[in-house]
């Protein structure tokens, strides 16, 4: 039976101007809403830099209706959604994600911030020193830093080349022109003639629509506005370098209006690195160990095509020699083929795509693959690039992705020769051997997940002698790429980390390509030695991301370093959990778990972590701004412990985010949310702030814990009643997505748990009351599990542990 097709969206105009496009993902646990406004930085006047991206913020600071606390992001945040917002060039875009029976809950909230913002002085004062904050980091990050530079090449007139994140003396809160600018803006912009609504869901398009009209009626009514068009780019192209990174910058002042899409597919190609192709080529000649092509801007028939390669700079000329050969070649092409497996590619990354994903996809309006109106966009982008007849023989498409190859399907497995389906529990004695040898392998093939779905999860953990050496860890997550990619293509995540002795290669997504990527992939790692080519430098992180990334290496005890890859494969010792695997998928995983490197054992613990006492880490974040992360685990691996882990982390988040971002102003960076690492439930909370340093970050943090007690005793009980339900509900069948349901049983499954560990967890929560919660929140208070703090600081490293 072949793949089914990813739903197409349903397209129209409103009576009152509001565009919707509605899609019935029948598939679907939850709902998401995608509205974007025909409106950004670059519509904004001259004289009031980052007045866009400020109006973006104060729509979320509450409504008469929706006070702060009851608006869309607590809302979202109370049911355990996703909510955001982002200010680009031409457009703004909103979007949420929640489960299905709290969505009209959203977009009612949503379409009343938009309409009737508050927007009163003192919160415009307050927020203003958010967006300094943010322009502080912005100013002394170096992967902003040299984004921006990229502009320099164009016209100074042109308004890429200007200033439009906002900061304290750009934003004149206090000038009757800026409060008047500000209002205007608001009238012009954010009506139905400039919105788009996207709407995703398991609902019916009955229901969707009726979703669409209930939103749009609380929008004011208007027209679409022609938003002004820039000024001419008036360059063709430019090029820049550093020590490490070459960039060549192509611009194009009047193309039609499928480019969009012909660059998308364009840049797909170039991003290719199978032999054959531009990258393996100069990574051939020693020009260049990484290349990224991706489109920086695009509006009104104007694009930036922006190539980043990771080379010194004296190979940038060789390099664009190259390129356009490359180039040249390309267009000489029959792209039938190549348009096929794009359009494949396209369908395949949409059956894995959860319903935000989708909605923004939506917002987008892209069609799925290169059309034919595409095809002419590309030629017409190839001619004025500067394409030729003549290009090197060298050159050749890239091979086919294997993993998106329409395979026969394979037979049912647990059947014999004349068997049905019918005649499933009849079983013979060598079937019923079969089925305890493979009970009792260190691969567990859970039923804790239904087998009827397109998705599934693999996870397979090494315990090694020693942990990998940097060095042998870039090698092997180098070694994974070219499998990554095709595997991404063909909707499978495949991804590869190491933990002090422990090492994890993850599959989640469609399964159907599980067992050949996975043979891939452990035919990679197990080639790997010391000539293997490392990874090149990732771009660096802000110093609240370095933090996160770090976080499960400090989790566990120091261990010896090791860097002989095959001496560590071969001593390591494996166990695997695949979770919602059809039979025909289970049995054709039986070469690739033959090709398991190690030593099997079903008994593998869970890995030791260091929590007793407080432990301080500093970490080198080569950042001027100052990052704290606080990891406070449970004192045991109970359930119930987790529960009541769990429930803190759902009352703490809002009231968290609102004392230490929006009332102190310590930082844009802050959160607060509960972690699984190694198996150990923790509450995570994080800030990263410009001028406050960790120690007074961690002060404010304790006092916010001590403040907890306060927060459990003034809620009433209805109001506990129903966070218990809405924790309760995200751990349900018909709202918990495959993938988060996939890293739950997996982090039991660590932990110790049995099969039935999420009906367990929803139990415990429904058993918690108010003196439950007082007493798990002394427990945290006093850190009877032990506090990890990673920060940017050493100073205080000796109060607590004291850092490695």
């Amino acid at each position: 039976m072949p793949a089914p097709t990813p739903p197409r969206p349903h397209t129209e105009t409103l009576a009152n101007g509001l565009r919707v496009t509605l899609r019935h993902a029948p598939s679907l646990k939850r709902s998401a809403a995608a509205l974007r406004v025909a409106a950004g930085s670059h519509d904004v006047a001259l004289a009031w830099p980052g007045l866009a991206h400020f109006l973006e913020h104060l729509l979320f600071l509450g409504t008469e209706r929706f006070p702060t606390g009851e608006g869309l992001m607590a809302y979202v945040q109370g049911q355990s959604g996703q909510v955001n917002a982002s200010t680009r060039e031409r457009t703004t875009d909103f979007f949420f994600e929640l489960p299905t029976r709290a969505f009209s809950g959203g977009l009612e909230r949503l379409s009343d911030m938009l309409a009737n913002p508050r927007m009163n002085l003192d919160d415009q004062l307050r927020e203003r020193e958010v967006l300094q904050a943010e322009f502080v980091a912005w100013s002394q990050d170096p992967a902003a830093q040299r984004q921006f530079s990229l502009f320099e090449g164009l016209p100074a007139e042109h308004p890429l080349r200007g200033f439009h994140a906002g900061n304290r003396d750009s934003l004149k809160v206090e000038d009757p022109a800026f409060q008047q600018a500000l209002k205007d803006f608001h009238q012009q912009f954010y009506q139905t003639g400039q919105m788009t609504l996207s709407l995703v869901g398991p609902q019916s398009l009955e229901e969707l629509q009726m979703l669409a009209e209930q939103f749009a009626a609380a929008l004011p009514a208007g027209d679409k506005i022609t938003q002004a068009a820039p000024l001419p780019l008036a360059v063709k192209s430019y090029q820049q370098a550093d020590e490490r990174r070459g960039n060549l910058l192509l611009a194009f002042d009047a193309l039609p209006e499928s480019s969009h899409e012909a660059l998308a597919f364009l840049c797909h190609w170039l991003n290719n690195a199978k032999p054959g192709g531009l990258l393996a080529h100069l990574q051939q000649l020693k020009l260049a160990d990484g290349l990224n092509a991706a489109p920086v801007y695009q509006f009104a028939g104007q694009a930036l095509l922006h190539l980043e390669f990771t080379a010194p700079t004296e190979s940038l000329n060789a390099i664009r020699e190259q390129l356009l050969d490359w180039l040249s070649f390309f267009a000489q092409q029959d792209w039938t083929p190549l348009r096929k497996e794009y359009a494949a590619l396209l369908q395949r990354q949409q059956r894995v795509s959860g319903a935000l994903q989708l909605a923004r996809l939506d917002s987008e309006q892209l069609e799925n693959g290169l059309s034919e109106k595409g095809v002419e966009a590309l030629t017409q982008i190839l001619s004025e690039i500067g394409t030729v007849d003549n290009f090197s023989a060298h050159w050749h498409l890239p091979a086919a992705n294997p993993f998106l190859r329409a395979d026969e399907p394979l037979a049912n497995a647990g059947l014999i020769r004349g068997q049905t389906s019918a005649h499933r529990g009849l079983r013979t004695f060598a079937q019923d051997r079969s089925r305890g040898r493979r009970e009792r392998s260190p691969m567990q093939f859970s039923h804790a997940l239904p087998d009827n779905g397109e998705e599934g999860a693999i996870y397979l953990r090494w315990q090694v002698e020693a942990a990998a050496s940097a060095d042998l860890l870039s090698r092997l997550q180098r070694s994974l790429r070219p499998t990554q990619q095709d595997a991404r293509e063909a909707g499978v995540d495949l991804s590869f980390s190491a933990s002090g002795n422990q090492w994890l290669l993850k599959l989640t997504g469609l399964q159907e390509s599980m067992p050949s990527v996975l043979e891939h992939a452990l035919k990679c790692l197990t080639q790997v030695d010391a000539d293997s080519p490392r990874s090149e430098p990732e771009t660096p992180l802000i110093a609240i991301r370095q933090l996160l990334k770090v976080l499960p290496e400090h989790v566990l005890p120091p261990a010896d370093i090791g860097d002989d890859a095959k001496h560590l494969w071969t001593t390591s010792r494996w166990d695997g959990l695949a979770l919602g695997l059809k039979p025909q998928t289970q049995s054709a995983m039986g070469l690739a778990l033959s090709r398991i490197p190690g030593i099997p054992d079903n008994q593998l613990s869970a890995p030791a972590v260091i929590f007793t006492e407080k432990h301080w880490r500093h970490i080198d974040t080569a950042s001027s701004e100052h990052a704290l992360l606080l990891h406070c685990p449970t004192a045991s691996r109970d359930i119930a412990n987790e529960a009541a882990w769990r429930m803190l982390a759902h009352l703490c988040q809002t009231p968290f985010y609102q004392r230490l971002r929006v009332e102190l102003q310590l930082g844009y960076a802050v959160f607060s949310a509960l972690r699984q690492v190694h198996g150990q439930t923790g509450l995570l909370f994080g800030v990263q702030s410009p001028n406050v340093e960790p120690m007074e970050l961690l002060e404010h943090i304790q006092q916010f814990l001590n403040g907890i007690p306060a927060l459990i005793e003034q809620a009433d009980d209805a109001s506990l009643n129903q966070h218990r339900q809405n924790l309760a509900n995200q751990f349900d069948d018909n709202q918990l997505s495959s993938k988060d349901a996939d890293e739950l049983l997996w982090q039991a499954r660590l932990a110790g748990h049995s099969s039935d560990y999420l009906e367990q967890l929803i139990a415990a929560i429904h058993r918690l009351d108010r003196a439950a919660l007082l007493s798990a929140t002394q427990r945290l208070i006093n850190a009877d599990g032990g506090w990890l703090c990673l920060t940017s600081d050493s100073a205080a490293e000796t109060l607590w542990q004291g850092a490695n």
